[in-house]
């Protein structure tokens, strides 16, 4: 075994455990960090021959060791990050319970300490100074950072790579660099981690019964997609759900029909909060975006038969014409519903490049929304596949289309969810339906807040 495999075995044997005593962890530290020291020592020799020192020989060694580990250890650990077994699978409330084991001895030893803002200046690899130890101790506590990569004050690639790990476990942005909204995460308790555990495994529970040999689920609060079939996940998709005032409903259905290249027909509460205010700020607001005005008989109207400066518009249907700027993008997915919600495309692509995805009026617009609808119509209209769905929206033609048997849709609020890796994931509770936070200005809630 060559010089950088032994050190891969070396520091891999003594993975970060947040559960065992502090003084068996310092133990283990001290005995990996002599077994590694004496490999590197040994293995020196097997530094390339262009060294010209002991000193350049070394500085090479660590940057081999370091390359190494970091593209084959960590990309193998984020990519455990996302498991194929569904949200909803009856084993994921085992692996919950499994957590709660883990973070009720996190808990019980103390839990992880806090770290301090970044002032505006946040750290990424490179940086150097004691919020760096502070950030080392934290990530190792909760499992992102092996306890052998020691306290060095130095932002390096392990702590790049386990701060990622931390982010893609959060729902955050997973660029490694520590700012604001990941210091928020990194601050919540590891008591409310725990309770909301316990929250979500009774939601789990409730829902580990047979959902179907195919099914569509929205996660609102991670504002996540899974389209799982025979128990795997067959795609996910990054969703953008509702506001916090506007918030989307938590409900079981199932889906019906699709509408390619769609009319959008404006919802009496954004006519009332959106539309009527647009328009004392902009007469023009409805032609810019082609939206025509008709009245229950179907017959046009014009925006200056309307007085904007009451709620008559209510009374009215505004109709956005299909196209490029329709707010429903090029497909429509339909689920019975008393909310009038459902899930769509969008044109405003650029939002599911955000780690805050709560910006819609209780609808859900979906990434990669082609390869979902393929999926649904391949299981019951098998006449249809990408490339007629491809045609269709590219032709702008208006088309609806009926599945011949409708498919299973859960919009679930599942905050926090383990995967059979021991992959622990949290996201924010946006509604505050976990009951975690009495005070409002509790951790966890500040960043939802500010971002509202």
């Amino acid at each position: 075994m060559n010089v950088l495999s032994l050190c891969r075995t070396a520091r891999l044997s003594k993975i970060a455990n947040p559960a065992m005593p502090l003084t068996q962890q310092l133990s283990r530290l001290a005995l990996g960090t002599s077994a590694l020291a004496a490999v590197v020592i040994s293995g020196l020799s097997a530094v390339p021959a262009q060294a010209d020192s002991p000193l350049e020989a070394l500085r090479q060694h660590r940057q081999r060791v370091e390359w190494e580990d970091k593209f084959d250890q960590t990309m193998e650990s984020l990519r455990e990050m996302k498991s194929g077994a569904p949200t909803l699978s009856p084993e994921t409330a085992d692996h919950i319970a499994v957590a709660i084991d883990t973070y009720s001895r996190i808990v019980q030893y103390g839990g992880w300490g806090q770290i301090r803002s970044t002032g505006g200046r946040p750290l990424r690899i490179g940086a150097k100074g004691g919020e760096v130890v502070d950030l080392r101790k934290r990530l190792m506590v909760s499992g992102d950072l092996e306890q052998t990569a020691g306290m060095s004050d130095t932002f390096d690639s392990y702590v790049d790579a386990a701060l990622r790990r931390f982010q893609l476990r959060h729902g955050l942005l997973p660029d490694g660099i520590l700012g604001d909204s990941t210091v928020t995460a990194l601050n919540v308790p590891a008591e409310v981690r725990l309770r909301q555990l316990e929250t979500n495994l009774v939601r789990l529970r409730s829902m580990s019964g047979f959902l179907g040999d195919r099914y569509v689920m929205v996660n609102i609060p991670a504002a996540e997609i899974e389209a799982v079939e025979n128990g795997l996940v067959r795609s996910r998709h990054t969703a953008v759900v509702g506001k916090i005032d506007r918030q989307t409903p938590i409900l079981n259905s199932k889906i019906y029909e699709l509408n390619f290249n769609p009319y959008w027909t404006v919802p009496v509460s954004i006519i009332r909060k959106d539309l009527i205010p647009k328009m004392k700020e902009d007469p023009e607001y409805l032609a810019k975006n082609k939206i025509r005005i008709f009245d229950w008989k179907d017959n046009e109207l014009s925006w200056q038969q309307i007085d904007w400066n009451t709620e008559e518009a209510t009374q009215y249907q505004f109709r956005q014409e299909p196209g490029e700027i329709n707010s429903l993008g090029s497909v429509r997915i339909n689920f019975h519903n008393q909310h009038q919600v459902y899930l769509h495309d969008t044109p405003s692509k650029t939002l599911f490049g955000s780690d805050y995805r709560f910006h819609s009026s209780g609808c859900v617009r979906v990434q990669n929304v082609k390869e979902l609808v393929t999926w649904l119509l391949q299981s019951t209209t098998p006449d249809w596949d990408r490339s007629k769905v491809d045609d269709v929206i590219r032709t702008g033609a208006r088309e609806d289309v009926k599945l011949k048997s409708s498919i299973p849709l859960y919009l679930t609020y599942i905050t926090a969810w383990a995967n059979a890796d021991g992959v622990v994931h949290f996201r924010d509770d946006i509604y505050n339906r976990d009951g975690l936070y009495a005070d409002p200005n509790s951790a966890g809630l500040v960043e939802t807040q500010a971002r509202l």
